[in-house]
């Protein structure tokens, strides 16, 4: 059985210690295909130069709502050069959040279209963050085509935005708190996506999932996303690992 985690941070410093023995072991633990994904300019370089050390391994670049403080505007050139890369899969983690950040809600309207324009010109699909911003988030994706379409990552838990973004052609990547006693809606959204449209993932460091609640997350972990998948949908953990494997594949174009 092999699992597919869609969206990682081995970029993050809370792996600087240990990253290449964890690494390691994910792939020794069934996780055979991982996605590094970049937040930022520096983030989205350092994705590139830790996945050339792992042919498993696959990269998002790009430049993150809670990451524009001191935007310039050549930092978009910077990410369209670096997503030339043949490890690069898609632009990304892209969007709004206005969670963290209320005061510059149209700089990050701006850059999320300006970077859906770059994953047009390349032909890659993007990877969408959005908190707290679902309906402004729909409507840059209403008014600017995503050629290749892309996916809601560590999707909010929200039956409009799964339902509008299943509409508009989009995946749907779970994460960590579908496993959370507390998570509201839970069941209900894994129940509206199809199979087809539904991604795992860890978002590692972040999110551990129960029954790991609090400590540093990894790709391995991902198994308790799949069996969640599982157990809600009425399948296997085994088919629910290669329907997700099989449909992110598919929509980063990975042989």
């Amino acid at each position: 059985m092999e699992f597919f985690d869609s969206h990682a941070h081995y970029n993050d410093e809370r792996f600087k210690e240990d990253r290449e023995n964890l690494i390691k072991k994910n792939y020794g633990e069934g996780v055979t295909k991982i996605i590094n994904a970049g937040y930022s300019l520096e983030s989205s370089k350092e994705a590139i130069e830790i996945a050339k050390e792992y042919e498993f391994m696959y990269v998002t670049v790009g430049i993150s709502p809670n990451d524009i403080d001191n935007f310039k505007e050549e930092y978009l050139i910077e990410i369209k050069n670096l997503a030339k890369n043949k490890k690069v899969v898609a632009i990304g983690e892209i969007g709004l959040d206005y969670y963290w950040n209320k005061e510059n809600k149209e700089l990050q309207k701006q850059l999320f279209i300006s970077q859906i324009e770059i994953a047009n010109e390349l032909k890659l699909p993007i990877v969408i963050h959005t908190r707290e911003a679902i309906y402004d988030t729909l409507e840059i994706l209403k008014n600017n085509n995503c050629n290749k379409k892309g996916v809601f990552h560590c999707c909010p838990l929200n039956v409009d935005l799964v339902r509008e973004g299943i509409k508009l052609g989009f995946y749907i990547s779970f994460a960590g708190p579908v496993t959370f006693k507390n998570s509201r809606n839970t069941e209900e959204i894994i129940k509206m996506v199809p199979l087809e449209k539904i991604l795992i993932e860890t978002d590692s460091p972040y999110l551990s999932p129960e029954p790991l609640r609090g400590k540093r997350n990894d790709s391995r972990n991902v198994k308790y996303i799949a069996q969640k998948i599982a157990d809600v949908k009425g399948i296997t953990l085994e088919e629910a690992a290669k329907a997700t494997y099989d449909n992110a594949k598919r929509l980063f174009e990975i042989k």
